[in-house]
């Protein structure tokens, strides 16, 4: 459980950032436009590549076991950098894009017409949301080298780790599109990314620190 936690926890603390994909995603649910194929396929997406990145790397691990020092090294050092940046993110108070890209949508919200469109077709939305997903050099870092690396030190409870991942993905894009007529009002605010984000680079920064300790102690 505590494996399946971890890599549920990792996959929230990667995942919940302000990105082309989080917007995207955010306001078709603010729309209500398209959402479920939309959460399906960046859920799915990311499902493949976890997958992947943990079949492959466990296998590499498996085949050299040397290699699981340099995965804990590459993991750790990975995890302490990204908590890094979201101090930053925290400190800078960022989170103009994502006003700047719901703006609209919540103006229409306000206005009474709860921001329904329906005038974009399947078709264009499938498009976008594999374009967003699968052109991010970002998704492969965090999916596939990331946490599929860290899922390798895990020896054989890998899969465990892997499928809290993958929980984490799905349980974060169905929040974001479907509740995204109420997290849109919040997540609008600078104030409330720089609190997500404070508490995102403690975890990361802790999540590394518990990865590499265990190359000291055996």
């Amino acid at each position: 459980m505590l494996t399946l936690l971890s890599g549920l926890g990792l996959m929230y603390s990667l995942i919940i950032a302000v990105g082309a994909q989080n917007v995207f995603v955010l306001r078709q649910g603010m729309r209500r436009e398209h959402v479920l194929p939309v959460v399906l396929i960046c859920a799915a997406s990311d499902a493949l590549l976890v997958l992947a990145g943990t079949a492959g790397l466990g296998y590499l691990v498996n085949s050299a076991p040397w290699l699981i020092v340099v995965a804990r090294w590459a993991g750790g050092i990975s995890l302490v950098a990204y908590g890094i940046f979201a101090a930053r993110r925290a400190w800078a108070a960022t989170g103009e894009t994502l006003v700047a890209d719901t703006e609209a949508d919540a103006a229409g919200m306000a206005s009474g017409d709860g921001g329904v469109r329906t005038a974009t077709r399947l078709a264009p939305v499938i498009l976008a949301t594999l374009a967003f997903t699968w052109l991010n050099p970002n998704v492969y870092l965090d999916t596939v080298l990331l946490i599929g690396g860290i899922a390798a030190t895990h020896g054989d409870q890998r899969w465990l780790f892997a499928a809290g991942a993958i929980v984490g993905s799905i349980t974060w894009f169905f929040a974001l599109g479907y509740g995204a007529r109420y997290l849109g009002r919040w997540l609008r605010t600078p104030r409330a990314w720089r609190i997500l984000d404070t508490a995102i680079a403690v975890l990361l920064v802790t999540m590394g620190i518990a990865l590499v300790v265990p190359v000291f102690t055996g």
